[in-house]
């Protein structure tokens, strides 16, 4: 199976029916035809081969990037401007989106980004408390639920073709320390690296974004050659 077609598959499976504390929601895009037409026209696209990739993990999906789509870090503005894939959804940007697309771009596009690398998240579905996106992590009630989903999530996407060597933490906090605790117990990775995450940087470093577009490119770049 190609990588893409193992990922499609993997989403396929997952299914909102987790028990997680009163009050939060699950984000749940696979159940409109629509993101599940875009998301498997997206993974085909890309993604229709076996090599391995090297893997960055964001937190969890929010609810207007892929809480809508289903694709990590890809809003459905940028699923039709940038990546041509058209779509019923309203075009709206999310701001982690766009940062992620002025990187890939500075890595040479989509196709050749891609052909390397795999974004993903460190739980597969977001979360949504009283109309506004929470992380796995702000409650620890829901990190606690959710703990065995996300060690399933990643021991279950490491088979699509992961480069072990290296991982990437979106987020330099909260994801990039619980992300390490459980490497640590599960010896997924060799090395986890931290990377600013973008809607921080979109939120309150915008002025200085080129930079950190460049630090991404850079540590990307290098992973390459290890």
């Amino acid at each position: 199976m190609t990588f893409g077609s193992q990922v499609i598959d993997f989403h396929r499976q997952l299914r909102p029916n987790w028990k997680i504390p009163k009050g939060i929601e699950i984000l749940y895009p696979f159940s409109d035809q629509e993101a599940v037409r875009v998301f498997e026209l997206f993974f085909h696209r890309f993604f229709s081969d076996e090599n391995p990739r090297t893997f960055l993990f964001g937190i969890n999906p929010g609810r207007f990037g892929a809480g809508i789509t289903g694709i990590p870090f890809t809003d459905p503005k940028i699923l039709n401007e940038i990546i041509g894939i058209k779509s019923s959804f309203k075009p709206r940007n999310e701001l982690s989106s766009i940062f992620i697309y002025e990187m890939i771009d500075a890595l040479g596009g989509p196709e050749e980004f891609y052909r390397s690398y795999y974004i993903t998240s460190v739980c597969p579905l977001g979360f949504v408390k009283d109309g506004k996106n929470i992380n796995y992590y702000d409650d620890k009630e829901l990190q606690t639920a959710v703990e065995p989903i996300i060690i399933q999530n990643i021991k279950a996407q490491l088979e699509f073709g992961a480069q072990t060597n290296i991982v990437f933490s979106v987020g330099r906090g909260k994801n990039f320390n619980y992300l390490k605790k459980l490497n640590d117990e599960q010896k997924f990775f060799e090395r986890i690296v931290a990377l600013p995450h973008p809607r921080w940087v979109m939120q309150y470093r915008l002025k200085t974004k080129r930079q950190y577009i460049d630090e991404y490119a850079e540590q990307l770049s290098v992973s390459l050659t290890q």
